[in-house]
Protein backbone atom coordinates (compact mmCIF):
# COMPACT_ATOMS: atom_id res chain seq x y z
CA UNK A 1 0.00 0.00 0.00
CA UNK A 2 1.96 3.14 -0.98
CA UNK A 3 0.25 7.12 -0.64
CA UNK A 4 -0.96 7.11 -4.18
CA UNK A 5 -3.27 4.28 -3.19
CA UNK A 6 -4.89 6.69 -0.58
CA UNK A 7 -5.96 9.17 -2.84
CA UNK A 8 -8.62 7.61 -4.37
CA UNK A 9 -10.80 7.46 -0.77
CA UNK A 10 -9.81 11.07 0.01
CA UNK A 11 -10.94 12.40 -3.08
CA UNK A 12 -14.20 10.99 -2.77
CA UNK A 13 -14.80 11.53 0.52
CA UNK A 14 -13.96 14.93 0.08
CA UNK A 15 -16.04 15.50 -3.24
CA UNK A 16 -18.72 14.37 -0.72
CA UNK A 17 -18.33 17.88 1.00
CA UNK A 18 -18.76 19.77 -2.36
CA UNK A 19 -15.47 20.50 -3.00
CA UNK A 20 -13.58 19.84 -6.38
CA UNK A 21 -10.60 17.99 -5.84
CA UNK A 22 -7.65 17.80 -7.74
CA UNK A 23 -4.27 15.96 -7.12
CA UNK A 24 -0.34 17.66 -6.80
CA UNK A 25 -1.32 21.23 -7.32
CA UNK A 26 1.64 23.79 -5.82
CA UNK A 27 3.27 20.87 -3.79
CA UNK A 28 0.39 19.74 -2.05
CA UNK A 29 -1.10 16.20 -2.16
CA UNK A 30 -4.36 17.20 -2.50
CA UNK A 31 -6.68 20.71 -3.24
CA UNK A 32 -9.99 21.00 -3.09
CA UNK A 33 -11.62 23.90 -4.19
CA UNK A 34 -15.82 25.10 -3.29
CA UNK A 35 -16.80 28.05 -5.33
CA UNK A 36 -17.98 31.45 -3.79
CA UNK A 37 -16.94 34.86 -2.86
CA UNK A 38 -14.26 33.94 -1.49
CA UNK A 39 -13.58 30.17 -2.81
CA UNK A 40 -12.99 27.32 0.01
CA UNK A 41 -9.70 25.85 -0.40
CA UNK A 42 -8.91 22.95 1.55
CA UNK A 43 -5.36 21.13 1.42
CA UNK A 44 -5.30 17.36 2.53
CA UNK A 45 -1.78 15.69 3.09
CA UNK A 46 -1.33 11.99 2.44
CA UNK A 47 1.37 9.57 4.55
CA UNK A 48 1.20 5.94 4.96
CA UNK A 49 1.46 6.60 8.72
CA UNK A 50 0.15 9.31 11.12
CA UNK A 51 3.66 11.09 12.51
CA UNK A 52 5.28 14.45 13.09
CA UNK A 53 6.60 15.26 9.81
CA UNK A 54 2.43 15.04 8.47
CA UNK A 55 1.81 17.38 10.95
CA UNK A 56 4.82 20.04 9.75
CA UNK A 57 3.28 19.38 6.16
CA UNK A 58 0.09 20.62 7.30
CA UNK A 59 1.49 23.59 9.31
CA UNK A 60 2.93 24.81 6.06
CA UNK A 61 0.10 24.45 4.25
CA UNK A 62 -2.41 26.26 6.80
CA UNK A 63 -1.21 29.86 5.52
CA UNK A 64 -2.42 28.99 2.10
CA UNK A 65 -5.86 27.12 3.06
CA UNK A 66 -9.06 27.51 4.83
CA UNK A 67 -9.13 23.78 6.12
CA UNK A 68 -5.87 21.46 6.62
CA UNK A 69 -6.63 17.61 6.31
CA UNK A 70 -4.25 15.09 7.46
CA UNK A 71 -4.68 11.45 5.74
CA UNK A 72 -2.85 8.12 6.58
CA UNK A 73 -3.86 4.59 6.43
CA UNK A 74 -5.18 3.17 9.94
CA UNK A 75 -2.54 0.72 11.35
CA UNK A 76 -3.59 -2.65 11.35
CA UNK A 77 -3.49 -3.52 14.84
CA UNK A 78 -5.14 -0.40 16.18
CA UNK A 79 -1.73 0.66 17.82
CA UNK A 80 -1.17 3.64 15.66
CA UNK A 81 -0.67 7.93 16.23
CA UNK A 82 -4.59 8.01 15.15
CA UNK A 83 -5.52 5.82 18.59
CA UNK A 84 -3.05 8.49 20.33
CA UNK A 85 -4.82 11.00 22.86
CA UNK A 86 -2.49 13.02 22.72
CA UNK A 87 -1.61 13.47 18.97
CA UNK A 88 -5.25 13.87 18.47
CA UNK A 89 -5.03 16.48 20.77
CA UNK A 90 -2.48 18.61 18.72
CA UNK A 91 -4.72 18.15 16.02
CA UNK A 92 -7.30 19.63 17.11
CA UNK A 93 -5.58 22.26 18.89
CA UNK A 94 -4.19 23.46 15.57
CA UNK A 95 -7.25 22.92 13.72
CA UNK A 96 -6.65 19.96 11.36
CA UNK A 97 -8.69 17.48 10.62
CA UNK A 98 -7.95 13.79 10.65
CA UNK A 99 -8.75 11.24 8.20
CA UNK A 100 -8.03 7.73 8.36
CA UNK A 101 -7.94 4.80 5.32
CA UNK A 102 -8.48 1.23 6.09
CA UNK A 103 -7.23 -1.38 4.05
CA UNK A 104 -10.07 -2.22 2.07
CA UNK A 105 -10.28 1.42 1.39
CA UNK A 106 -12.94 2.69 3.34
CA UNK A 107 -12.68 6.13 5.27
CA UNK A 108 -13.13 6.88 8.84
CA UNK A 109 -13.34 10.40 9.53
CA UNK A 110 -11.44 10.39 13.24
CA UNK A 111 -11.71 14.50 13.76
CA UNK A 112 -12.75 17.66 12.18
CA UNK A 113 -11.00 20.63 11.38
CA UNK A 114 -11.77 23.37 13.62
CA UNK A 115 -11.16 25.89 11.86
CA UNK A 116 -8.89 28.76 13.53
CA UNK A 117 -7.83 31.54 11.71
CA UNK A 118 -3.92 31.30 11.03
CA UNK A 119 -2.50 34.00 9.15
CA UNK A 120 -2.67 33.58 5.38
CA UNK A 121 -0.27 34.03 2.61
CA UNK A 122 -2.75 35.77 0.03
CA UNK A 123 -0.06 34.74 -2.80
CA UNK A 124 0.39 31.31 -2.42
CA UNK A 125 -3.73 31.16 -1.57
CA UNK A 126 -4.21 32.38 -5.22
CA UNK A 127 -1.62 30.54 -7.44
CA UNK A 128 -3.45 27.28 -5.37
CA UNK A 129 -6.67 28.36 -7.15
CA UNK A 130 -5.30 29.66 -9.94
CA UNK A 131 -3.75 26.62 -11.35
CA UNK A 132 -6.49 24.36 -9.82
CA UNK A 133 -9.09 26.47 -12.19
CA UNK A 134 -6.68 26.21 -15.19
CA UNK A 135 -5.86 22.35 -14.67
CA UNK A 136 -8.45 20.65 -17.04
CA UNK A 137 -9.75 17.34 -15.32
CA UNK A 138 -7.29 15.90 -12.69
CA UNK A 139 -4.80 14.45 -14.36
CA UNK A 140 -1.86 13.82 -11.26
CA UNK A 141 -2.82 11.01 -8.51
CA UNK A 142 -2.58 13.04 -5.05
CA UNK A 143 0.71 11.47 -3.43
CA UNK A 144 2.60 10.82 -6.38
CA UNK A 145 5.87 11.63 -6.31
CA UNK A 146 8.01 9.44 -9.49
CA UNK A 147 6.43 11.17 -12.31
CA UNK A 148 6.58 14.55 -13.35
CA UNK A 149 3.49 16.34 -12.54
CA UNK A 150 0.45 16.94 -14.99
CA UNK A 151 0.44 21.03 -14.16
CA UNK A 152 -2.14 23.24 -16.30
CA UNK A 153 1.05 24.40 -18.05
CA UNK A 154 2.09 21.07 -19.44
CA UNK A 155 -1.38 20.68 -20.49
CA UNK A 156 -0.77 23.89 -22.44
CA UNK A 157 2.38 22.77 -23.90
CA UNK A 158 1.34 19.64 -25.24
CA UNK A 159 -1.94 20.75 -26.33
CA UNK A 160 0.14 23.07 -28.42
CA UNK A 161 2.73 20.47 -29.54
CA UNK A 162 -0.17 18.27 -30.63
CA UNK A 163 -1.43 20.91 -33.03
CA UNK A 164 2.03 21.35 -34.39
CA UNK A 165 2.94 17.56 -35.26
CA UNK A 166 2.11 17.95 -38.40
CA UNK A 167 4.40 20.89 -39.33
CA UNK A 168 5.63 24.51 -38.24
CA UNK A 169 3.21 26.93 -36.45
CA UNK A 170 2.58 30.53 -35.37
CA UNK A 171 2.10 30.76 -31.67
CA UNK A 172 -1.09 33.35 -32.83
CA UNK A 173 -2.53 30.13 -34.61
CA UNK A 174 -2.91 28.51 -31.33
CA UNK A 175 -3.79 31.30 -29.13
CA UNK A 176 -7.56 30.12 -29.18
CA UNK A 177 -5.72 26.93 -27.81
CA UNK A 178 -4.54 28.31 -25.00
CA UNK A 179 -3.51 32.36 -24.96
CA UNK A 180 0.00 31.20 -23.47
CA UNK A 181 0.88 29.78 -26.47
CA UNK A 182 3.38 32.32 -27.56
CA UNK A 183 4.95 32.39 -23.83
CA UNK A 184 5.27 28.74 -24.07
CA UNK A 185 6.74 28.00 -27.21
CA UNK A 186 9.53 31.52 -26.52
CA UNK A 187 10.34 30.06 -22.85
CA UNK A 188 10.30 26.08 -24.19
CA UNK A 189 10.33 24.78 -20.36
CA UNK A 190 10.81 21.36 -22.16
CA UNK A 191 12.62 21.76 -25.11
CA UNK A 192 10.01 20.68 -27.13
CA UNK A 193 9.84 23.72 -29.47
CA UNK A 194 12.14 25.33 -32.00
CA UNK A 195 12.22 28.25 -34.04
CA UNK A 196 12.70 27.52 -37.63
CA UNK A 197 11.99 30.87 -38.81
CA UNK A 198 11.01 34.52 -37.25
CA UNK A 199 7.71 34.11 -35.60
CA UNK A 200 7.40 29.93 -36.82
CA UNK A 201 8.14 27.23 -34.69
CA UNK A 202 8.40 23.73 -35.05
CA UNK A 203 8.36 20.38 -32.72
CA UNK A 204 11.40 18.99 -31.90
CA UNK A 205 12.41 15.39 -30.97
CA UNK A 206 11.81 15.68 -27.78
CA UNK A 207 8.14 17.42 -28.51
CA UNK A 208 7.27 14.43 -30.37
CA UNK A 209 8.80 11.77 -27.69
CA UNK A 210 5.77 13.80 -25.37
CA UNK A 211 3.23 13.47 -27.44
CA UNK A 212 3.68 9.69 -27.48
CA UNK A 213 4.36 9.49 -23.86
CA UNK A 214 1.20 11.34 -23.06
CA UNK A 215 -1.02 10.97 -26.74
CA UNK A 216 -2.86 14.06 -27.35
CA UNK A 217 -6.27 14.93 -29.48
CA UNK A 218 -5.03 16.57 -32.41
CA UNK A 219 -5.91 20.22 -33.03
Amino acid sequence: MAEVSLYAPVKKFLESLDFVVKGEIGNCDIVGLREGEPPVVVICELKMQFNLELILQAVDRASASDEVWLAAAMSARGKGRESDSRFRALCRRLGFGLIGVTSRGAVELLLSPAAPAPRRDPRKRSRLIEEHRRRRGDPAVGGSTRSPVMTAYRQDALTCAAAMAQGPRRPRDLATLTPRAGKIMLDNVYGWFERAERGVYVLTDAGHAALVRWPQAEA
